[in-house]
């Protein structure tokens, strides 16, 4: 057991009052912190009122799962499952059946938010720009089950903001 040195503490302290005694019994740093506080309550505020006012935010802000849709009206997601391999946090589930047309499409498509880091290599690995992350971050669950993203819950994000997520991809697309 390490027993601490409680006299060797209390004469370096002794030795500090000794040396500079002014500073000391000034309280110097007391002083210093005191200073620094009233220099800055003579500042111009920065604070942001959050709910009138919006901080600028980057078109690359990842935030609330959306599902697109082609301008048919058709679905993108081709069930390749490449969102759900690259998820690090495990929180995607896609089950795929055959349309009846013959290709291939999500019966399943669940993200669980309390999972998701938010990272976007699920946007990054979609091969044909179906799943995207818009800049909603203003979202909240009630009740118990709501933290589940279905398919339908997602495409109708899509639909609701599709203006919002082209303008802020073909904004990002000269850095891509």
């Amino acid at each position: 057991m390490l027993v601490p040195d409680w006299p060797l503490a209390r004469l370096r302290i002794y030795e500090m009052a000794r040396t500079n005694p002014i500073k000391t019994f000034l309280l110097w740093e007391l002083l210093g912190g005191m200073w620094v506080t009233l220099k800055a309550l003579f500042r111009p505020k920065i604070t942001v009122n959050y709910p009138e006012e919006k901080a600028p935010q980057s078109v690359r802000f990842r935030g609330l799962h959306a599902l697109r849709r082609y301008p048919n009206g058709e679905e993108r997601c081709i069930a390749c499952k490449l969102c759900e391999a690259v998820c690090p946090a495990l929180a995607i589930t896609i089950e795929s059946t055959v349309a009846p047309d013959g290709t291939r499409r999500t019966s399943r498509y669940d993200i669980d938010l309390f999972k998701c880091i938010y990272c976007g290599f699920c946007e990054e690995a979609c091969p044909v720009d179906a799943i995207v992350e818009t800049r909603i971050h203003e979202y909240h669950m009630e009740h118990r089950g709501e933290n589940i993203m279905t398919k339908d819950k997602l495409l109708a994000v899509g639909e609701r903001y599709d203006a919002t997520i082209t303008a802020d991809k073909t904004a990002d697309a000269p850095y891509r």
